[in-house]
């Protein structure tokens, strides 16, 4: 069963689509980075499907039902722009609030065990207003978390975020999924969102133009070797003679998929280029991205 299967999905302001015949599936367990520039529709679709938008057409299913049954809602947290929460009640206050509105039992226990979960425990009388922006980001998960769901929604959770922040959110969002939760994460941060993510879907234009695994993000990677010498232009005519892929990039030879370097280090000093740097390398989530979007825009 997946968490999540959009088929056909149409959203349109003013004549012009947000979303635009969108298909997507994330499997249930998926860490899921739903990857696309500003304005491609990433925040659009998840709003539809948190209901907070309502379709043109197309169809949204959540665990096999429909996204608007009753006990599929229940099954949902998301947090999408900001917490909402009041700046001069404490974080603990902000939480009773949101877990009186939902109904929950046992109250205290189960504030209690998403401020854990958040690394927040320590924190909760502290008023929202004099949170920092990565605390927030964690009280707003917290709330999103209430009621144990079976599917996260978030938006952006980790922009604007400092290294430390950054970090603390990986393990968060990590320690979430292994508890049995599905995560779907809007972000443009790719180098962090591919530290996490065990599916990746791209949004351009409305559209998904590109779904695939973890794994299959890594099959599909490219491994190159990329080395720096004194005379770049040179080094370049001497490898692409033997060597079918050789690209400049900045100030650095890349040579694709070459098993053996050492044939490529001979090559090159017996042509009287001194390597001064070298090293194994493979395309990442986000050379990939560079690459699908020039292909479409081509």
């Amino acid at each position: 069963m997946n968490a999540i299967e959009i088929r056909n999905l149409t959203k349109s302001f003013r004549g012009m689509y947000a979303v635009d015949h969108l298909n997507m599936t994330v499997p249930v367990g998926a860490i899921y980075g739903f990857i696309g520039e500003n304005g491609s529709g990433k925040s659009t679709t998840e709003k539809l499907i948190c209901g907070h938008l309502v379709a043109d057409s197309g169809s949204i299913k959540l665990f096999g039902k429909p996204y608007t049954d009753p006990g599929v809602r229940a099954r949902i947290g998301a947090l999408i722009e900001n917490a909402g929460c009041f700046p001069g009640s404490s974080i603990y206050q902000n939480l009773m609030m949101q877990a009186i509105n939902l109904g929950l039992p046992d109250r205290d226990a189960e504030i209690r065990r998403v401020l854990k979960l958040v690394r927040m425990e320590e924190h909760a009388e502290r008023k929202f207003k004099q949170c920092s922006l990565g605390m927030k980001q964690r009280v707003g998960i917290a709330m999103a978390l209430l009621g144990d769901p079976a599917l996260l929604i978030l938006d952006e959770p980790i922009n604007g975020l400092d290294v430390d922040g950054m970090r603390l959110m990986r393990e968060i969002l990590t320690d979430i999924a292994h508890s049995g939760c599905t995560v779907l994460i809007a972000s443009h941060i790719l180098g962090e969102l591919e530290k996490i993510a065990t599916h990746y879907g791209v949004i351009r234009r409305g559209r998904l133009i590109a779904e695939l695994s973890a794994e299959e993000m890594d099959r599909r990677a490219q491994v190159f070797t990329a080395l720096k010498t004194a005379d770049l232009q040179g080094a370049k005519a001497v490898l692409s003679s033997v060597f079918p892929d050789v690209r400049e990039d900045a100030d650095t030879l890349r040579v694709y998929n070459v098993e053996d370097t050492a044939s490529l280090v001979r090559l090159l000093l017996q042509n009287g280029h001194v390597i001064q740097e070298i090293r194994k390398n493979a395309i990442g989530l986000e050379e990939y991205y560079i690459e699908l979007m020039s292909e479409k825009e081509a």
